[in-house]
């Protein structure tokens, strides 16, 4: 499955599309004022479920922070737990 990259002004995403170019699969952010990005949401389709298609975005909006040497806060749930449970991706995290 290949993970596409579209960024406007403070607004990002990362997801996977359809043979139909339906988004099936996204993970979406915004930059702050402060230079953390701010993950929103994460969404996967039905069909993809049980692929780690979730961790893979997560993986994804991590290794863009580290490039841009940014920190994240996940505000979605599920990026949240995935962050909390890879000690590997910590070192993006925003810290309080």
């Amino acid at each position: 499955m290949l993970i596409q990259h579209r960024h406007e002004d403070s607004k990002g995403v990362f997801f996977i599309s359809g043979e139909a170019e339906e988004i099936l699969a996204e993970i979406t952010y915004s930059i702050q004022v402060d230079g953390n990005i701010l993950i929103e949401h994460t969404e996967v389709d039905d069909e993809l479920r049980g692929q780690n298609i979730g961790l893979q975005l997560v993986q994804a909006v991590v290794d863009y922070a580290r490039s841009q040497k940014l920190k994240l806060i996940p505000l979605c749930s599920f990026a949240k737990s995935v962050i909390d449970k890879k000690p590997e991706f910590r070192d993006v995290l925003q810290e309080s």
